[in-house]
């Protein structure tokens, strides 16, 4: 009887950070307002935030993804159409080379914008990197600076050579006046600017701020709302809390937004059931692999004898699937040979 393939379960169901940059920044509204606070005016100027349009495509390479995060929106630049890329760094450390990475998800929105048009033009890249970890940016944003001694290149050489500025965003830097704009976008940025900083103990006063902010909102429904995104985000991503900490919390806004001290509690029981329930997908997972593992071997211990040492090995590294592929062929092995090939050894 074939098999029931059983998917792996992943230890994150999704990047935090990226989920909650994205559920942020998917607001126009907070988009335009980081815009309107934090691009250069000579930039500025000629962006027109009338035509922001996100784009619904990423362009981080797959197993950059725990680390890097981006959105890309189309507006018209200089008049003409053009994009602004934000790339969200995720790391406890600056990375030398984000401007290579950058500059390879820049070519690949041209090249995907060449091959879906006739232009004899590609359009204009706004770069943005905004990043959040515990080390300042130390490194330079400018491209050249990874080709060592650039500087001292003949001009003929260097005109050789691609290069480019990125904006840079360095949110640990940020200090309070330094954070601008309407509510969302400032709770975002006080919250992604302390997730890796502060203490538990430290940051019930970001929580609390966030809670006093989006209680005063207009719309009460998008207040709450956000603050079960920044929430979600804290208790999954941020500082442990005690639970004292977390008594405080809950006691707290309860005093100051009522709503939000029944979400919080709510959330975090949902949490909580999250992660009791990614053990137990992970804890079946592991009982049906090391089953079909014992199979495999009995099996080619009756046909073959005692199993070489090196296709155990190679067996026992194989996930569920192909552990499920390996037990259907099992009758079509002639000899320990045709089990190696199987394995690639």
């Amino acid at each position: 009887m074939k098999e029931t393939e059983t998917k792996k379960p992943e230890t994150k169901v999704q990047n935090p950070h990226d989920k909650f940059f994205k559920d942020t920044f998917s607001n126009p509204l907070v988009t335009r307002d980081f815009i309107e606070n934090y691009l250069p005016a000579p930039i500025l100027k000629i962006v027109d935030l009338d035509e922001l349009e996100i784009q619904d495509s990423s362009h981080v390479d797959e197993e950059l993804s725990e680390v890097f995060s981006d959105m890309l929106f189309r507006t018209k630049i200089n008049q003409r159409e053009g994009y602004l890329y934000f790339l969200f760094e995720h790391k406890n450390y600056p990375d030398r080379m984000v401007a290579l990475q950058l500059l390879t998800y820049m070519v690949r929105i041209w090249n995907r914008n060449v091959n879906k048009k006739i232009d004899t033009h590609i359009p204009m890249i706004i770069p943005m990197v905004v990043c959040h970890g515990e080390t300042k940016w130390k490194i330079s944003p400018m491209f050249s600076d990874l080709i060592l001694n650039f500087d001292t290149l003949p001009e003929e050489v260097k005109q050789m050579i691609p290069n480019y500025r990125y904006q840079l965003y360095d949110l640990s830097q940020f200090s309070d006046e330094d954070i601008k704009g309407n509510a969302e976008l400032m709770i975002a940025l006080s919250v992604a600017r302390d997730i890796f900083k502060k203490s538990g103990e430290e940051f019930l006063e970001t929580i609390f701020k966030a809670a006093r902010a989006l209680e005063e909102l207009d719309e009460k429904e998008t207040g709450l709302q956000y603050f079960e995104t920044c929430m979600r985000y804290i208790l999954s991503s941020g500082p442990k809390l005690t639970k004292e900490q977390f008594n405080t919390v809950v006691k707290q806004l309860e005093v100051t937004y009522k709503k939000g001290s029944e979400l919080t509690m709510t959330l975090a029981e949902v949490l909580r059931e999250e992660g009791r329930q990614e053990v137990r997908d992970i804890e079946r997972y592991e009982a049906k692999k090391e089953s079909l593992f014992d199979l495999a071997i009995d099996h080619l211990a009756l046909k073959f004898g005692v199993l070489p040492a090196d296709c155990q090995e190679k067996i026992a590294t194989l996930d569920l699937k192909m552990l499920q592929i390996f037990n259907i062929n099992m009758e079509n092995f002639k000899s320990i040979e045709d089990v190696r090939k199987f394995l690639g050894i």
